[in-house]
């Protein structure tokens, strides 16, 4: 049968991303690409390590960063994110910052990953002021804010809830994440962010938001959202401040004098 005539399939255009081995959430990751965007995932070597430093370090060296960027290079990505935030996170700004050029060198693509695109969702934001959720133990979390106060961006974390899991992050469901908020903002928060690619937050968000009266970000929107800017284009995530500017109309709490910045 002749099908000519439908002119089909629609360009598409593609942002490669490079996840840890256990990823799990990649359906997630979907939600906040337009129609027009494909999203070519690849994943790094397995290792039988736990969710830690160690593991972190394993996942985010450069020849394994570059072997992956390599494969994608096959379906020619405009851009290419790497979807861990601790991966991004235990080395340190200088760290972050030699993975995105050690991605672009081997993609010659412009390159991103998590905790970079979580700086830049801040700074979109006007916050410094945040509080974290993380699914971590104590010594991930504190090398998530040893990342946060070498940026020289005045963050300032005011409190936070992590779990302490080492495996099936990505089994928590969304009541747990939402005590963990709870828990975690304190009256001088100007932001939420929920860390780790591994955690369920696409659902959560808009609820937190209403009831926070902050914006929330997750580790997976913000990666999505970086790179779909890298194209020109907007992530789809309706009730969602970073996303959707109406949503950043909420009333929130009035602040102290010190503490007056961006969207509070």
């Amino acid at each position: 049968m002749d099908v000519s005539f439908l002119g089909g399939p629609h360009p598409q255009r593609g942002v490669g991303v490079v996840a840890p081995f256990d990823f799990a959430l990649d359906r997630e990751l979907w939600r906040w690409v337009p129609d027009e965007v494909s999203l070519h995932l690849t994943r790094t070597p397995f290792v039988p390590v736990e969710v830690s430093l160690d593991l972190a370090r394993l996942v985010s060296e450069h020849e394994t960063l570059r072997e992956a960027v390599r494969a994608l290079n096959a379906v020619e990505p405009e851009v290419v994110a790497y979807a861990c935030t601790s991966g991004s996170f235990v080395g340190g700004i200088p760290g972050e910052r030699a993975m995105c050029e050690a991605m672009t060198r081997a993609g010659a693509v412009p390159s991103l990953t998590t905790s970079g695109a979580l700086l830049r969702a801040l700074e979109e934001l006007g916050v410094r002021r945040i509080a974290l959720v993380t699914p971590y133990t104590v010594s991930v979390t504190r090398a998530l804010e040893d990342y946060l106060a070498g940026a020289g961006a005045g963050v300032t974390v005011t409190g936070r809830a992590h779990m302490g899991l080492t495996r099936h992050i990505w089994k928590v469901p969304y009541r747990h994440v939402v005590d963990m908020a709870r828990g975690a903002v304190r009256g001088s928060a100007r932001a939420l962010f929920i860390s780790c690619t591994n955690l369920p937050t696409y659902d959560v968000i808009p609820q937190l938001e209403a009831e926070l009266r902050i914006p929330v970000i997750s580790a997976n929107q913000v990666t999505m959202w970086a790179a779909l800017r890298h194209l020109g284009t907007r992530a789809v995530g309706p009730y969602q401040a970073l996303i959707d500017a109406s949503a950043r109309q909420r009333p929130v709490p009035p602040a102290l004098p010190e503490e007056q910045e961006g969207w509070a």
